[in-house]
């Protein structure tokens, strides 16, 4: 694997990260009833997993023109980071919604 295509592979798990620990503080924001804060943690993370998404991106265009063959543990473990956190933002901003009604 390429040193560009590593830093993309990096690049998922570090911007995934990212986006999960933003919509972990969402939720304890929302559960302190600090509304406008999980709101701010909810877009940091939408912004951290648009470059994970990105960056997920790139890959698949150089798989697709040929470029990208190499199919490591490391790049099935960045997409494992990304789809999770995916999932798990989708269920952040729910929890947020309930926590903004029952509050």
């Amino acid at each position: 694997m390429e040193q560009k295509d590593l830093e993309s592979v990096m690049s998922i798990i570090i911007h995934s990260g990212n986006a999960k620990s933003s919509g972990v503080e969402a939720i304890q924001e929302a559960k302190m009833k600090n509304f406008d804060l999980a709101e701010e943690k909810l877009n940091e993370a939408n912004q951290e997993i648009n470059k994970a998404h990105n960056a997920q991106t790139k890959l698949l265009s150089l798989e697709a023109n040929g470029e990208f063959p190499i199919v490591s543990l490391l790049v099935v473990h960045s997409q494992d980071h990304l789809m999770t956190t995916m999932t798990f933002l989708e269920m952040a901003r729910e929890f947020v919604g309930l926590y903004k009604t029952i509050g």
